[in-house]
């Protein structure tokens, strides 16, 4: 048997397309030799099993080689193999029609999944890295004849009888001179961990080094040999194939070692399994993330039907999740899977909906199981559920019910909870609920306290994603308003009808403005002389609450860049019905007077840490002399 012919893509463009435009993702030629010898043995292990198929099956492992001296990586399986018919109708028939369009629309493609994936041009992946491709096969079928094809890289190709003994397939590639990297155990060993980890039919490639108990010594201890044996490199049955009910936690955090190392113990994970309106199997776990994004190494990975696909998933997971780790694996998704399709697929979309809807369930069943562990575990899981809710309105409706607020004195409470709790004391004259928050507990305790005398609560608002959250409070929050503890005086951030009257007159108040406008000397700071508990300090510096959340907002990025560029306007509240106000007031000497409300200033600014360099020096040096 012997035919020569050509294959039937009606040009030549095609193979230096796939050699010069698939170069940078040459890689994946492994992965698709691999997973058609897999599929072809999962086939034969059905037909068996419908009774199709009545030999034996005996060692299904597929087996990946390579030989340096001979420039030559070999892929074997004892799948179903293919007549010389089949090999004219799968490998010389490439399936898609108009050629010279193709040629055409793809001369300048940049994605090699994006031409695989739409053409069917797995197998020719080879041509990537290879100057000729030998098939050598033998199909299942009973009174078949081995084959044997080779392709030298044009369109022609040559169809020989075969030499296998044995029911299967295997393809060999000549190496081409620019692929000769290709031909090294650890970059074979790299790209096989890479993709085929978790392929559902043992991968053998070459050998390894393993110890073996050998009896004991004269003193009781275990003897030791080595032993050479076959160097599997996948697990055939992962986890998440696996039905929770027959898993336990420890196999949960060995898999999440697996597939991180290097990683902390994951916080809790949700086990995803669904078949229908789509295929989807997967566990996503939740790492220990503080207050910054980890927009990390350890990414979710893609599969379909244990193959990997990319760890690239923005389209299939919702954004706020990219936090979350672990692996997601869908039929529906074909391996050569292109950013245009994500984007496009109905089912990608379906999927995202899901993970959405499965994450939030799982939070509220943590919640309602026991509020303790959950309330402990909240400063790890908060960013991910604040992040959530900021960008699914979906999500959002699902996290009223688990989203926490914490207090500066630890305590947690729901969004609802923590309405009913500061509702009457917090609401000013204006009928608006203000909530409290600090941004640094430490830094600005002095107005915590403050507040506190007062009765308010404050609440933590110290991630990295809370100047974005407060202004989702307020939008979904009706009626409410947030306000930074140090926005402005504990009289004034909730401002009621019964507020202290400034006892100073019109032209004591205008001349204190005007001693301090001469010691501060700072267009940046404005003066205001107001009406405040003598209990408060005589001076207070703030910064109006928009620009500075403007400001903040501005440093995590979203448009504000604007606010970012402006230089920091501050407020100073002079307290008329403070002690000191009415000694600067007593004093007579100009220079006295400036000195007293300098140091008056100085100490407001030590107290919110903005007092540096010489200015800290002057003050120590003066409040040395004032002793």
């Amino acid at each position: 048997m012997q035919e020569k012919g050509t294959i039937s893509i009606h040009t030549e463009n095609i193979f230096p397309i796939i050699k010069k435009f698939l170069y940078s993702d040459n890689e994946i030629f492994l992965r698709e030799l691999v997973s058609n010898a897999v599929d072809a043995t999962q086939k034969i292990k059905r037909l068996a099993t419908l009774g199709q198929y009545n030999g034996e099956l005996g060692d299904i492992t597929v087996e990946v080689a390579f030989d340096k001296d001979k420039k030559t990586i070999t892929i074997s399986d004892r799948g179903l193999g293919m007549t010389a018919e089949e090999i004219k109708k799968y490998i010389n028939q490439i399936a898609f029609s108009g050629a010279a369009e193709f040629v055409e629309k793809f001369k300048d493609a940049k994605d090699a999944n994006e031409i695989i994936g739409k053409f069917g041009l797995g197998f020719y992946s080879a041509f990537m890295v290879a100057d000729k491709v030998e098939i050598n096969t033998l199909s299942y079928q009973e009174g078949a004849a081995p084959a044997r094809w080779t392709c030298d890289g044009s369109t022609e190709f040559e169809i020989s009888a075969g030499d296998r003994k044995d029911r299967g397939t295997e393809i060999t590639l000549f190496i081409n001179a620019d692929s000769e990297e290709f031909l090294d155990k650890w970059k074979l060993q790299g790209i096989l961990d890479k993709y085929c980890k978790f392929l559902p039919v043992p991968i053998k490639f070459g050998t390894k080094t393993d110890s073996v108990e050998d009896g004991e010594e004269a003193d009781g201890k275990k003897k030791w040999k080595s032993v050479e044996k076959d160097n599997i490199i996948n697990t055939t049955s992962p986890i998440w194939t696996k039905s929770p009910n027959d898993l336990k936690d420890e196999d949960y955090l060995k898999f999440y070692k697996e597939l991180y190392p290097m990683g902390e113990d994951p916080l809790f994970w949700i086990h995803l399994n669904v078949d229908y309106p789509f295929n989807l199997t997967g566990v996503l776990y939740f790492p220990k993330v503080k207050n910054d994004f980890e927009m990390q190494k350890n990414k979710i990975k893609l599969f379909s039907r244990q193959v990997f696909i990319t760890d690239e998933v923005k389209d299939i997971v919702p954004e706020f999740l990219m936090l979350l780790h672990g692996v997601i694996d869908s039929p529906d998704i074909p391996l050569n899977v292109s950013r245009s399709f994500l984007q496009a697929d109905s089912n990608v979309k379906k999927i995202n909906s899901y993970i959405t809807k499965k994450v939030a369930d799982k939070l509220g069943e943590l919640y309602k199981k026991d509020r303790k562990v959950y309330e402990e575990k909240w400063n790890d899981i908060g960013l991910f559920v604040k992040y959530g809710m900021i960008s699914e309105d979906k999500f959002a409706e699902k996290g009223k019910d688990f989203a926490l607020l914490k207090n500066t004195k630890g305590e947690y409470f729901t969004l609802p909870e923590y309405k009913e709790k500061v509702k009457a004391i917090q609401t000013d004259k204006n009928d608006q609920t203000v909530y409290l928050y600090a941004t640094d507990v430490n830094k600005q305790d002095g107005f915590i306290q403050s507040a506190n005398k007062k009765d308010y609560d404050v609440l933590v608002m110290d991630s990295p994603i809370d100047s974005h959250f407060i202004q989702h409070l307020e939008m979904k929050e009706e009626k409410t308003q947030l306000k930074r503890v140090d926005a402005d005086v504990a009289e004034k951030l909730i401002e009621k009808e019964d507020s202290y009257a400034n006892l100073l007159t019109e032209d004591q108040s205008k001349k204190v403005k005007e001693i301090f406008e001469k010691a501060i000397s700072n267009a940046t700071y404005s003066v205001d002389v107001a009406g405040l508990s003598p209990e408060e300090m005589p001076v207070t510096v703030t910064m109006d609450e928009f620009m500075r959340r403007m400001k903040d907002m501005a440093q995590m990025g979203g448009g504000m860049s604007f606010y970012g560029s402006l230089p920091d306007n501050y407020k100073v509240a002079i307290n008329g019905n403070h002690p000191v106000i009415d000694k600067l007031l007593k004093t007579e000497d100009e220079e006295a007077q400036t000195k007293l409300a300098k140091q008056a200033f100085d100490l407001a600014l030590l107290s919110q840490g903005m007092l540096t360099g010489k200015d800290l020096t002057a003050f120590v040096k003066r409040s040395v002399e004032l002793i």
